[in-house]
């Protein structure tokens, strides 16, 4: 393999994973990181050298075909020469700036890029690194906008593990060990799944949503933001059925609520459009995007309508929500690569053309199977839920399985799902036919012999 093509090859396995290489890497990690951090075992995980395009290369030499992009991040491909110039010539001029006091340039030059992106005019927004912090900032922008901090979100759904977003996100996993500390003026209602709850999937959900935004929050507190994915991200590719969007964006709207889009994953255009509200119908009044954003450098953004965002006061000369790295001038060069590569090279209408093929080809080789419950997606975030016998009851654990088998042929995915029952594919828009082809009939393998 030449470093040219390196990016559109296919699965090169020289050593079992996880190799020596990588096993020595685990017992030195597990000896300086907290061990609540990364899962080891014998056969998990592998540890990254290198990565281009759909490729990754491990600690062993191994060669893998990566149809994670890196929890959706490499959207573009791991390593895209636009935003490696572009980060690479930042750099020679400005590593670090004083983002809330004296800003880099290039901060400036990204949001009125972002403001350009959006589905309003005269849009402002507030950066920060990682979509957590997206998230918080969203939460707080409605609680000024509307004098309510009531909020209601959805079972299943995920958005961050900070306090404030993690008050948002519905895993008890997560929530448990800090449910003291969580905001209790937080009201789930159900996400409609009609491959579990059939055809009245929506009805039933929207029914509960009107319920919570004339009742209030469990502690009474009423609801000033309704906060939604899309696309649900971890909890297995869900999608809404035609027209719940819509109808709960209405739904908020008359309720005086503001419609708070968490595009951190689906967003830019993975899901064939820049943003996936577009796709589903739902009409934000603020946006969360993050991950590909900076194409592998850490940086988010908070987005508004004009209106909204002038809930917060203006600064007196001290900011009352801002961080070190606002702005950063590596994130923002980085990111205005990755709106110049979606635009130039059309990566929404290619991501919805690719993610139709895959699924098609999915199901084509996973039908007949009976742990198979649906094969799902909208673009390129892609579900594979898998299910007993009983059709209702999630086969839990079985993703998981089925990434280890993926993983010793040399194919990356994920597991997701409350019970680890769906598996997840993000694949960066680079992928080739071939890739594709060798990732359906390697998946469809592991399915039949993991699942």
């Amino acid at each position: 393999m030449s470093d040219r093509s390196f990016g559109s090859e296919l699965p090169s396995i020289e050593v079992r994973p996880p190799g020596p290489a990588s096993r020595a890497l685990a017992r030195r990690l597990a000896a300086v990181e907290s061990r609540n951090v990364t899962y080891a075992d014998d056969a998990w995980p592998v540890f990254w050298e290198s990565a281009r395009g759909a490729n990754v290369r491990d600690a062993d030499g191994n060669l893998y075909l990566d149809l994670t992009g890196a929890f959706g991040v490499a959207l573009l491909g791991h390593g895209h020469p636009a935003v490696r110039e572009a980060v690479r010539s930042q750099a020679e001029a400005l590593v670090h700036g004083m983002g809330d006091v004296h800003p880099p340039a290039v901060k400036v030059r990204l949001m009125e890029r972002l403001r350009d992106a959006m589905p309003w005019k005269g849009a402002r927004t507030v950066l920060s690194t990682t979509g957590s912090e997206a998230v918080e900032t969203a939460l707080k922008t409605a609680a000024l906008a509307t004098g309510r901090t009531g909020v209601l979100a959805f079972q299943g759904a995920y958005h961050g593990l900070t306090l404030g977003s993690l008050a948002v996100t519905d895993r008890p996993l997560f929530r448990a060990p800090f449910s003291p500390r969580l905001y209790p003026g937080v009201a789930f209602a159900p996400f409609p799944d009609p491959t579990r709850d059939g055809a009245g999937a929506a009805t039933g959900s929207l029914e509960a949503v009107h319920a919570a935004l004339e009742r209030g929050a469990p502690n009474g507190d009423p609801i000033g933001a309704v906060i939604v994915e899309p696309v649900q991200g971890r909890a297995g590719a869900r999608v809404a059925p035609d027209g719940f969007m819509s109808r709960l964006s209405s739904l908020a709207r008359g309720a005086g609520a503001l419609v708070i889009a968490d595009e951190v994953f689906t967003g830019l255009g993975r899901c064939g459009a820049m943003l996936a509200s577009e796709r589903v119908g739902l009409t934000p009044d603020l946006v969360c995007l993050g991950k590909a954003l900076g194409g592998g450098i850490p940086i988010s953004a908070c987005i508004g309508r004009g209106p909204v965002m002038d809930a917060w006061p203006e600064s007196g000369g001290e900011a009352i929500h801002t961080s070190t790295f606002l702005g950063h001038p590596l994130g923002c060069a980085a990111a205005l690569a990755v709106l110049d590569t979606v635009e130039s090279e059309g990566v929404a209408g290619r991501a919805k053309r690719l993610g139709g093929t895959l699924v098609a080809s999915l199901r084509r080789s996973l039908s007949g199977l009976r742990c198979v419950r649906d094969v799902r997606g909208l673009g390129l975030m892609i579900g594979i839920e898998l299910g007993e016998d009983d059709d209702r009851t999630p086969r839990a654990g079985a993703a998981a399985r089925v990434a280890r088998a993926a993983l010793e042929e040399g194919v990356l995915v994920l597991p997701a799902g409350e019970h680890g029952h769906v598996v997840e594919l993000t694949p960066p828009v680079e992928l080739s036919e071939e890739q594709l082809a060798f990732g359906v009939r390697t998946l469809a393998r592991a399915v039949r012999e993991a699942a």
